[in-house]
């Protein structure tokens, strides 16, 4: 590991005497392409630097206190020595984490595509509230939010939503969210005040670039129409939504929310290259032995990830089998206590994983 961390660190040293030198800003592209590359690399040399600080620290307490002999500067020396050793064992853990491959896709913005499950008018109304939860806690990120589609029930809920999320990381943060969500509560079309189970579906998918999808012409159908349902002043009045008919998939995209119909086309074709990228992903990771991939975050599609119980005020993530108690806030976007502990289950997955290999 540590002669992997000395090659990082000149490479870091190199990158920084490219950007530096005059003639970087030249060509923007290769300069882009090299203050990435630094900003990657600064993290792990930062607290490789603050690791190998901690180490002399912690030798030159073992001196004094094989050479020293007053008490007090050995009580000192041995303060000292116990600090020096807990940051050399905190920082060896960050390094190993910050060292795990990463996930090509981390940095990506995101597609997320909500689909009201079992339950009906209740299924699709736990589906809005999805939607609003997801886009609550983009804003809290600083993320932009963007609709792509959007299917009424008529009663305020979401048969399907499909819309994009643009921020730094989105999909290394949102990337656990893929699966089945369960809800548990008595519907507000519940006369009788029972308490029922509804399910919606979450796909959390990295944005493709044109270059990431290759999409045949051959192999598409678009068709244009009036948009349908609540709108402005445009809806029903111009051809303006577009149909996306993908033939070897069977991939139908409806793109409705823009008033231009180039603009609804972009974003159709948008979620075409995502939903087939993500095609390619889910065939990868299948492919891929059961030993050597992580469980958290890229299990079936058809799994049940989470129960959201009402009457209890409770969240439970079955992946890692953790509940919380504030249902509330977590609906109004406060989801970083989960998945920040998905994050973290995933990280010592993928490390025990790494250690066992290595012995």
């Amino acid at each position: 590991m540590f002669d992997r961390l000395d090659d990082l660190v000149k490479r870091y040293e190199e990158l920084m005497k490219l950007i530096s030198s005059p003639d970087a800003a030249m060509d923007p592209q290769r300069f882009q392409k090299l203050m990435k590359d630094q900003a990657d690399l600064a993290p792990i040399v930062d607290t490789y630097r603050e690791y190998r600080q901690a180490c002399e620290d912690e030798a030159a307490s073992l001196q004094i206190l094989e050479e020293e002999k007053d008490e007090e500067m050995r009580e000192m020396a041995k303060e000292e020595l116990s600090d020096a050793r807990e940051r050399t064992e905190r920082l060896a853990g960050k390094l190993k984490i910050l060292l795990l491959p990463k996930d090509p896709n981390d940095e990506r913005n995101v597609i997320v595509e909500i689909r009201a499950g079992a339950g009906g008018d209740e299924a699709a109304l736990f589906a809005a509230e999805l939607y609003r939860m997801y886009i609550h806690y983009a804003d809290s990120r600083g993320w932009k939010s963007e609709m792509v589609n959007l299917s009424e029930n008529g009663l305020g809920g979401f048969k399907e939503v499909d819309f994009m999320i643009r921020g730094k990381g989105a999909y290394s943060r949102l990337r656990y969210e893929s699966g089945v969500h369960r809800v548990q509560r008595v519907p507000v079309t519940e006369s009788g005040g029972r308490i029922h189970t509804s399910t919606a579906t979450v796909a959390i998918m990295p944005e493709a670039e044109e270059v990431d999808v290759k999409i045949d012409e051959k192999d598409i159908r678009i068709d244009v129409m009036r948009a349908s349902g609540n709108g402005g002043q445009c809806v029903n009045t111009t051809d303006s939504a577009v149909r996306l008919t993908h033939f070897p998939t069977g991939i139908v995209i409806y793109s409705q929310t823009e008033k231009s119909q180039i603009q609804n086309r972009a974003k159709a074709f948008a979620l075409l290259r995502s939903k087939l990228y993500d095609l390619e992903l889910q065939k990868k990771q299948s492919e891929e032995a059961a030993n050597r991939r992580s469980q958290i975050g890229t299990g079936d599609r058809s799994e049940k990830i989470r129960t959201y119980n009402f009457p209890q005020g409770r969240i439970t993530d079955h992946r890692i089998k953790k509940t919380i108690y504030k249902i509330d806030q977590f609906m109004n976007g406060d989801l970083d206590e989960i998945l920040d502990s998905l994050i973290a289950a995933d990280q010592a997955e993928k490390l025990a994983q790494m250690n066992s290999e290595s012995m």
